[in-house]
C-alpha cells in the first residue's frame, strides 16, 4: 500500500499546480460575475429612502411608489413585488417582503459558497503539492548523493514551495471576495427592511381612526308661565272642592 502511494507521489506535484491554476480561473470568473451583478443593481438607497419618507409624510403614497418603481436597486425590486399586497394592510406587505427576500437570497448568495470553499481549501491543496514535492526530494536523496541527485532535490523543494505560494494566491482573493459579498448582502437586506418599514408605518397610521368624542346633552328647563307679571309654575289642576255643594 505504501509503495503504491509512493509511486503516486513520485509522479510529481505538477498536476497540483495545474489544479490550482484551474481553480484560480474559476474563482476569478465568480468574482467578476458577482461584481457585475451588484454593479448592475447599484443605486443610492439612502436617497431613495429619504424621498420615500418625504412622500409618505406628505400623504402621497403614489409618489413613494413611483420612486420605488424607478429605482434599479435590489431593495426597490423587493418592494415593488411586496407593494402588490398594499390592500392587505401592513402585515400583508411585511410578509410579502420576507417572501421576496427569501427568494432573492439565492441570487445574492450565488457563487459565495464556491468562493468560501476555495478560500478555505486552496491552501491545503497547495500544502498537498508541498508534501508531494518534499517526498520526491527525499526520494532523490535516498537514491544517492551525486551532483545530479542534489539538483533533483533542489528542484523538488522549489516545486513544493511554488505549490504553497500558488495555493495562497488562490485562497486570499477568494476569502476577500467572500467577505465583500457577505457585507453587500447585509447592506441590501437592511436597506430593504428600512424601506418596507416606512410603508408599513404609513399603512398603520392611515388605518388609525380618531376616537369618537362623547357629546354632552344639556337639559333645558321650560320657562315658567307668567300671569299678571307674576311667575308661576304650571301645575296639574286640583280637584274641585266638593264641600261647597254639601247640604
Amino acid at each position: 500500500m505504501i509503495d503504491q502511494l509512493l509511486k503516486v507521489a513520485l509522479l510529481g506535484s505538477t498536476w497540483v499546480l495545474y489544479l490550482l491554476a484551474g481553480l484560480s480561473v474559476i474563482s476569478l470568473s465568480a468574482m467578476v460575475e458577482r461584481w457585475w451583478f451588484f454593479r448592475r443593481h447599484r443605486d443610492d438607497t439612502e436617497e431613495l429612502r429619504a424621498g420615500v419618507s418625504r412622500a409618505l409624510r406628505a400623504g402621497n403614497p403614489d409618489r413613494a411608489r413611483e420612486l420605488v418603481a424607478g429605482s434599479r436597486s435590489l431593495a426597490a425590486g423587493v418592494l415593488r413585488e411586496a407593494l402588490a399586497w398594499w390592500d392587505g394592510g401592513p402585515e400583508a406587505v411585511a410578509d410579502a417582503v420576507d417572501s421576496e427576500l427569501a427568494r432573492l437570497q439565492r441570487q445574492l448568495e450565488r457563487s459565495s459558497s464556491l468562493l468560501g470553499t476555495l478560500g478555505n481549501n486552496a491552501p491545503f491543496i497547495g500544502l498537498l503539492g508541498t508534501v508531494i514535492g518534499v517526498i520526491e526530494a527525499f526520494h532523490e536523496l535516498s537514491a544517492g548523493a551525486s551532483k545530479a541527485a542534489m539538483g533533483n532535490v533542489m528542484s523538488g523543494i522549489a516545486e513544493a514551495l511554488v505549490a504553497t505560494g500558488v495555493g495562497l494566491f488562490v485562497a486570499l482573493p477568494a476569502v476577500v471576495a467572500y467577505n465583500v459579498i457577505q457585507k453587500r448582502i447585509a447592506v441590501i437586506e437592511s436597506s430593504t427592511h428600512a424601506l418596507s418599514k416606512l410603508f408599513t408605518a404609513y399603512l398603520k397610521s392611515a388605518a388609525r381612526t380618531p376616537a369618537a368624542t362623547p357629546t354632552t346633552v344639556e337639559l333645558v328647563a321650560e320657562p315658567a308661565v307668567s300671569v299678571s307679571g307674576a311667575s308661576v309654575e304650571e301645575a296639574a289642576p286640583s280637584p274641585p272642592n266638593l264641600a261647597l255643594f254639601a247640604d
